[in-house]
């Protein structure tokens, strides 16, 4: 029953004690109590503001690290559409140059009618060398048209479907084309090699030929058009029948990276299946 005033009078003591304390601090009779007392609290402080502060840096980096983590998820798929689009404008510029030297090789031949080609297959091995090109019957292509490049003669269709064909390479072992030097314009037959090589054969021991001539289609036969590029002669000899001079030849064209050629579709290969065949003469060059 007595609590109520008992608790009055703590509180008015208490408050009279504070008041006290007070007044007694502000005329500065605690100062020196003060200074002790506040050493360890200053070092409280110290201490409760550096954890604050240790904890307050680990959420910060814990955000700073998200979001680094996403920004740098961000870089990197810029980073590859980036390098997307370099692939993509790398293989545009190669187009574009390919399809400019065929361009060239267009303007320099306005009398052919030619249809471009992507390759989409090769055959290299042995020695059947041939490759297979996306255009057929449907667009015009036959048995026996010639095929280009930029940098000269590629070889000549000799087969074909209705949406492919293939193509027998000039440096296939059983392709031969009727060549002509085009300074001395002495004439043989340029054929390939196993290794993949050229070789102008049957040319006459009297007839001149020198290293770096070029080697241009004879268009005798008629396989083949006349003054298409196949190579430049490296080196003469004299072949083993002693009856004829014969030249190696290097072709300008790089056979294992063709990616687009040009068929000749203008030109129809003779027909000389009416002709009598000649009794062959021992050494002579190979009928075309």
């Amino acid at each position: 029953m007595n609590s109520g005033p008992s608790r009055l009078v703590i509180f008015a003591i208490a408050m009279f004690f504070c008041l006290a304390l007070m007044a007694v601090s502000l005329i500065g009779l605690l100062a020196p109590v003060e200074s002790v007392a506040s050493v360890p609290l200053n070092v409280l402080q110290q201490v409760v503001n550096g954890g604050v502060r240790r904890i307050t840096d680990f959420v910060n980096n814990i955000a700073d690290l998200q979001d680094l983590q996403a920004r740098n998820a961000d870089l990197e798929r810029a980073l590859v559409q980036f390098q997307q689009e370099i692939v993509d404008l790398r293989e545009k510029e190669a187009d574009y140059e390919r399809l400019v030297e065929l361009l060239s090789y267009k303007q320099a031949n306005p009398d052919q009618t030619l249809v471009a080609a992507s390759v989409i297959g090769f055959n290299t091995t042995g020695l059947l060398r041939t490759i297979t090109i996306n255009v057929g019957t449907r667009d015009g292509i036959q048995v026996g048209m010639p095929v280009v490049a930029a940098l000269g003669l590629v070889g000549r269709v000799y087969q074909v479907t209705a949406t492919s064909a293939q193509v027998q390479l000039i440096t296939d072992v059983n392709s031969f084309v009727n060549g002509r030097s085009q300074t001395t314009r002495a004439i043989g037959t340029v054929n390939g090699t196993p290794s993949g090589g050229l070789i102008l054969r049957y040319v006459q021991l009297a007839d001149n030929i020198q290293e770096r001539d070029s080697v241009v289609t004879s268009g005798i036969g008629g396989n083949f058009p006349r003054g298409i590029l196949v190579g430049q002669i490296t080196n003469v000899r004299i072949d083993d029948s002693q009856l004829f001079k014969e030249a190696q030849v290097r072709s300008l064209v790089d056979f294992n990276r063709l990616e687009v050629v040009l068929v000749v579709t203008s030109f129809t290969p003779v027909d000389t299946s009416g002709f009598a065949t000649p009794t062959p003469v021992p050494g002579a060059a190979p009928a075309q």
